[in-house]
């Protein structure tokens, strides 16, 4: 794309919203694939018809004489011309494509049509961990999969980290100034997306950095110019056997020396070519991403360092990445059924093999930097462009000294359309360490306690978040919303529920003080034990400098509350038209009546 169209469309972009200008560049970017499918069609044809023309003018040329045969040479270099021409149109058409896909899921994610079209990331979902699950961070239509644009397996997993793990206050203001800069670059997240190979998350960053860390034989050097030797002395002994009547005799002596180091190597290059060969075609793309992140300047310290930390020995990482792609690229002409046959004669496999060798010994090291590097780019492009589609979320303000406190004003959960998004104020802090939620069934209640640890992740990871204002301290978050007992652990419900109790007093001890979430705290099992249990698991993490909520249908727990620590709200619900209506809104004090009764006779049960 030109600078000038970049440009106009920067501009508009200012002017109008994310919903106006992803449709506006949808419609324009389909428009141009049509045009260049058109001009790819005819210079097709073009091709065809000047390689039948060439072929035509050739034997005309060798069996009647009738024209020169520098008339085919001539249309031989038209239809060249005509190739490089087909091949740079076809690959504009792809990148187009694929940039008009990067705004059409733009365009679902914005619509709430974006289930299941991205990736959920089910891999970096662990059982035992204190929220993930409970918050559906990961999975079909999880959190992961609004917020992850990346195309490498390292943008994938810096993202994943970041959700799992609240940042230092620092790292959390930085990573705001970022996502703040890169909110608005929309061509660069354009460009990002149509780079490179239609591939995605194919580089395995530990493996690869693993190979390019421990140093490589220090003979490298001497056995690549010894290979070279023994090649050019083949050529020279086959030249001079068929030209100027050298015995055979050197030619298959030199011959029998490639095949002795050949073999002596064998190991050593299946070796290196098992290492390199799979991750290729993703490392194409690493070179095309790093080559568009050197020609950016940017202001945010977290932007200048990232890209500080590509420049390495005055060659930019873009051009030596690429460099070790067209070894890998020679190395794969290996199979080509045409020159298959000369490898032998050349040591084709072994020179590429040692030159692959070579490029680990000056530029392995820096591998990991590298992936790293490019991992928390597209980690913050991610949250970039989440920005910029929810113009109307604000960053948080991180305080870090004085209590825990999670203070917010209209707070929605961000996996909630907007228009459906019933947005309410939660307050934690020195008025008021927890609430206990009481409310009927459908009212609200888990869903309040998701949408306080949803937000309280995206902040503590430097991300907008789903409110008017939000105000919070350095944060641990903590859930036990959705336990599920085990067959093949042979764990009841109620067994992993304590288990996970346990698991967030240990946290509740850390130095970061716990915010806890806890839904139907010990249901599963009897009143009295309940009661006893819910008060001393909520006194002891209020012991422990924790703040939080609590939910139950057993408002015996609402007299927990006591009025200074520990307050009451409730979600209501009414009949309308004969059927239960829900408001989703919180409100102070204990809810007065319970809809269960109402909701079994609704479904036809006789009670």
């Amino acid at each position: 794309m030109s600078a000038r169209l970049q440009s106009a469309e920067a501009g508009k972009a200012d002017s109008i919203g994310a919903h106006g200008e992803y449709e506006r560049r949808v419609a324009a970017r389909q428009n141009l694939v049509g045009q260049l499918a058109r001009r790819e069609r005819r210079l097709s044809y073009a091709r065809l018809i000047v390689f039948v023309a060439a072929a035509a003018v050739a034997w005309l040329a060798v069996d009647t004489a009738v024209c020169s045969p520098w008339w085919a040479l001539l249309l031989l270099g038209l239809f060249l011309v005509f190739v490089v021409a087909h091949h740079r149109v076809r690959g504009k058409r792809e990148r187009t494509s694929r940039a008009a896909e990067y705004y059409a899921r733009g365009l679902s994610r914005l619509t709430g049509r974006w289930i299941g079209s991205g990736t959920g990331g089910e891999r970096f979902q662990e059982p035992t961990h204190p929220y993930a699950e409970d918050l559906d961070l990961f999975g079909r239509g999880s959190l992961y999969e609004l917020l992850c644009t990346a195309r490498t397996r390292a943008g994938e997993e810096t993202l994943a980290a970041w959700l799992k793990a609240p940042a230092a206050p620092d790292e959390i203001r930085a990573r705001q100034q970022a996502i703040d800069e890169l909110r608005p670059r929309v061509d660069l997240r354009e460009e990002l997306s149509s780079l490179g190979l239609d591939v995605r998350g194919g580089i395995d960053p530990d493996a690869l950095e693993a190979w390019g860390a421990p140093p490589p034989p220090a003979d490298v050097r001497g056995l690549r110019v010894a290979a070279a030797a023994l090649v050019s002395a083949a050529a020279a002994a086959l030249v001079g056997w068929l030209t100027i009547g050298f015995t055979s005799r050197a030619f298959i002596t030199t011959l029998a020396c490639e095949g002795l180091m050949g073999l002596a190597l064998r190991a050593r290059v299946r070796r290196t070519i098992r290492a390199v060969e799979r991750p290729a075609r993703e490392l194409a793309l690493l070179a095309h991403l790093l080559a568009r992140i050197e020609a950016e300047r940017f202001r945010a310290p977290t932007l200048v360092a990232l890209r500080a930390a590509l420049d390495a020995d005055g060659v930019p990482p873009s051009q030596r990445v690429a460099r070790l792609v067209r070894w890998i690229e020679l190395l794969d002409a290996r199979r080509n059924e045409l020159f298959a046959p000369f490898t032998p004669l050349l040591l084709w496999t072994t020179q590429c093999a040692l030159a692959i060798e070579a490029w680990r010994v000056h530029s392995g090291a820096a591998i990991g930097r590298w992936l790293s590097a490019v991992g928390e780019f597209e980690a913050l492009c991610a949250l970039a462009g989440y920005a910029y589609e929810h113009s109307e979320d604000v960053f948080p303000d991180i305080v870090d000294d004085g209590a825990p406190c999670f203070d917010s004003l209209a707070l929605g959960h961000p996996l909630i359309p907007a228009a459906r998004c019933v947005r309410n104020d939660v307050r934690l802090g020195a008025d008021g360490r927890a609430l206990i939620v009481s409310g009927s069934n459908m009212s609200g209640k888990s869903t309040l306690l998701r949408t306080v640890g949803t937000n309280a992740v995206l902040a503590l990871m430097g991300a907008p978040v789903r409110a008017q204002r939000l105000r919070l301290s350095p944060l641990a978050v903590g859930a036990s919303i959705r336990s599920h007992d085990s067959l093949q652990a042979g764990t009841s419900r109620f067994y992993e529920e304590i288990s996970r109790l346990r698991q967030l007093v240990g946290l509740a001890d850390a130095a970061v003080p716990l915010l806890f979430l806890l839904d139907e705290i010990l249901h599963g099992t009897n009143s009295h034990d309940r009661r006893i249990g819910a008060e001393s698991v909520l006194r002891g993490l209020l012991a422990r400098g924790a703040i939080g909520l609590v939910t139950t249908h057993d408002l015996a727990l609402a007299q927990l509350a006591d009025g200074a620590e520990v307050h009451n709200v409730h979600f209501e619900d009414h009949i309308e038209d004969g059927r239960m209506a829900f408001d989703y809104r919180m409100r102070p004090g204990v809810v007065q009546k319970s809809n269960a009764l109402a909701l079994m006779r609704s479904i036809g049960l006789d009670v």
